[in-house]
């Protein structure tokens, strides 16, 4: 594989691909708008930060593309104007708390409806003055549409930004050209061949399948209208022993915190040790690494890829050996390729339910019980994160539209486990999931180490 990064099929325009055409259909329904939220202790300059956002745009043309949709050819693109004006950075005062902020943005979708003759950003920044009771904070939040911003590049461009917020604006920083490829410009010749009548079982199969997963209780039938948010963090002790317990069993996080949510979910419903129930897991795969060309993490754009498995679950079932089933079914998967081959099958079914729910449970639009990133972000803090007043930082994206009942966006943050973690309203209640998440960390914290 060659490393050089991918020419673009344009340096201004470029027609969409399959996994992010999925996204620009599944956004206005709830499920896609990415949020980057930062606390701080001081007021941002937001000239500053206004020069700064421009510096990433420029860095990343992708960032300051707008989303055109033909209605004539139902078709979706990206292209990047030759002049267009900057960014306006929208400043406000508000009585929320952060988390409140929080929600507030990522139900905030300017994508709800294309308008074919008034192409969308896909880049928006709002500064919160918070008048909260402990004193004035300040969010500073981004807030992008997820086909042009997966996880790994929205951490990849908070790294940026604060570096260039602790530099005022001058540290230099990665530059892309063009508007980049779609993922599936870059698979590996061959990795995605599938014959047809295999491709055809394969479909069949998530179809049926889907009928006999086992959900959380829906508090309400019908539509979710927004997307809530609870927080589940362990402590640095305790996240240790959670990491050397993984690596003594040769295994990754996801796994473990797969188990712990299908355990809570059995221990929810309240039923017999001995009875089985079959739980769905989606777990979302970075493929930068494995792309031809190979791409760092400085290239923005969606290039994550899904594998749905699913697993039969019992009372009283071993948290580790649970998660090592988790894992090895996982990497038996990606061993046959179905991250690549099952691409365009996980995106061609996502978009049939977007348009027709009734092929969901209870017509909840719920895909999967839980959706899980294969690594977790890394992140170090330091004196210059204090200097400039960084009190705080979460990253998660909306799931209301089709998705999981819980998405969880774990990062681990100065040695302790942060996850945030999203869920579609009222068809899942704030009681209800805070208790889930809650049982999923008494599970974590009241684990022994694995034999």
């Amino acid at each position: 594989m060659s490393e050089q990064p991918p020419p673009s099929s344009s340096d201004h325009h470029r027609p969409v691909g399959g996994t992010e055409y999925s996204w620009c259909r599944a956004v206005p329904g709830g499920t896609g708008v990415t949020v980057l939220s930062l606390l701080f202790t001081k007021p941002p300059n937001i000239q500053n930060l206004q020069t700064i956002i421009q510096k990433l745009q420029d860095a990343h043309p992708i960032l300051k593309s707008k989303i055109q949709f033909n209605p004539s050819t139902n078709t979706f693109s990206f292209f990047a104007p030759s002049s267009s004006p900057p960014l306006q950075i929208q400043s406000l005062n508000s009585q929320n708390s952060f988390y409140q902020t929080l929600e507030q943005e990522i139900n905030t979708n300017p994508w709800q409806k294309y308008d074919p003759e008034s192409p969308c950003d896909v880049f928006f920044v709002t500064v919160y003055n918070l008048a909260g009771g402990d004193g004035e904070k300040y969010a500073v939040v981004l807030r992008l549409h997820t086909a042009v911003c997966d996880r790994a590049a929205a951490a990849f461009l908070l790294r940026e930004l604060l570096d260039l917020l602790f530099g005022d604006g001058n540290k230099e920083i990665v530059n892309e050209n063009g508007l980049g490829l779609a993922i599936e410009d870059c698979v590996p010749a061959g990795k995605a061949s599938k014959p047809f009548w295999t491709r055809g079982a394969d479909m069949l199969g998530y179809s049926v399948n889907s009928f006999r997963f086992s959900n959380l209780e829906f508090k309400e039938s019908g539509f979710p209208k927004e997307t809530k948010f609870v927080r589940l963090r362990i402590g640095r002790e305790d996240t240790e022993r959670i990491l050397n317990g993984c690596k003594s069993k040769g295994i990754k996080l996801f796994g473990l915190l797969a188990a712990a949510a299908f355990i809570s979910a059995h221990s929810s419903k309240n039923l017999p040790n001995e009875k089985w129930e079959k739980y769905s897991l989606a777990t979302l795969i970075d493929c930068r690494s494995l792309l031809d060309p190979v791409l760092s993490d400085h290239h923005v754009g969606f290039y994550h890829s899904a594998i749905l498995n699913s697993h039969d679950v019992k009372g009283g079932e071993d948290l580790w050996d649970l998660a090592q089933r988790i894992y090895t079914s996982l990497e038996t998967a990606k061993n046959s390729n179905k991250h690549f081959t099952d691409m365009a099958d996980l995106n061609f079914l996502m978009c049939k339910a977007i348009d027709n729910p009734g092929l969901t449970p209870s017509s909840s639009l719920r895909t999967s019980l839980i959706s899980v990133f294969e690594e977790p972000i890394i992140q170090n803090t330091n004196q210059f994160h204090k200097d400039i007043g960084l009190l705080d930082c979460i990253g998660c994206a909306s799931v209301h539209g089709v998705s999981p009942s819980l998405a969880i966006f774990d990062t681990v943050r100065d040695g302790e486990l942060d996850c945030a973690c999203v869920y579609p309203y009222p068809t899942h209640s704030r009681e209800q999931m805070q208790d889930f998440v809650d049982h999923m960390k008494k599970i974590l914290l009241g684990s022994s180490d694995p034999q």
